[in-house]
């Protein structure tokens, strides 16, 4: 999850980009014995990334009430590292209303990749609960173009994912071949 650094320490901005690299163990190495709003929310998602979701989701919590509503765009990405968290988990049933929420603080905010983020949580789970209508229609607000590599590549996973279930072969084909 991106934009936490912009109000830390140096020790919780080197465990962002120790997360961004995909080094969770680097990241829990420079914040695991602190207890403030960002490094609970960092240690939480290294806890994601190391495969214990029940453990990342309560510190992604924490991390969530301890921002506070003084920082509104933290909490937001605390949300949604929550509904990332309850998606890995395959727990469809955390509440999408705060999920909402979220992103659109988050645009208000000019955030967009974590507001397109949430956005792709959203559609995922209507695609895991059989909603194709309402997931194709939000993915149609989407404009993959600005967004890095892995959150394009993640676009067309969606997009494959809503052509399979209407057995759109073509389609689906295409996206996939789109997300190399």
């Amino acid at each position: 999850m991106a934009g936490f650094e912009s109000t830390m320490d140096s020790l919780v901005t080197a465990a962002a980009r120790a997360l961004a690299a995909g080094d969770p163990l680097g990241a829990l190495n420079r914040v695991a014995l602190r207890d403030d709003a960002p490094a609970l929310a960092l240690r939480g998602i290294a806890m994601a990334q190391l495969g214990d979701l029940v453990r990342a989701k309560a510190l992604v919590r924490s991390a969530a009430r301890a921002f506070g509503p003084k920082q509104p765009v933290a909490r937001a990405r605390c949300i949604v590292a929550e509904a990332e968290i309850a998606l890995a988990s395959r727990d469809l049933g955390w509440p999408a209303k705060a999920l909402d929420a979220a992103r659109a603080t988050l645009e208000a905010h000019g955030d967009r990749l974590n507001a397109a983020h949430a956005r792709y949580l959203e559609v995922r789970r209507l695609l895991l609960i059989g909603r194709l209508d309402e997931a194709e229609r939000l993915l149609a607000q989407l404009d993959p173009a600005p967004f890095p590599p892995a959150q394009r590549a993640a676009h067309e996973l969606v997009v494959a994912g809503i052509a399979m279930r209407r057995l759109q072969t073509k389609t689906a084909h295409t996206a996939l071949a789109r997300r190399v």
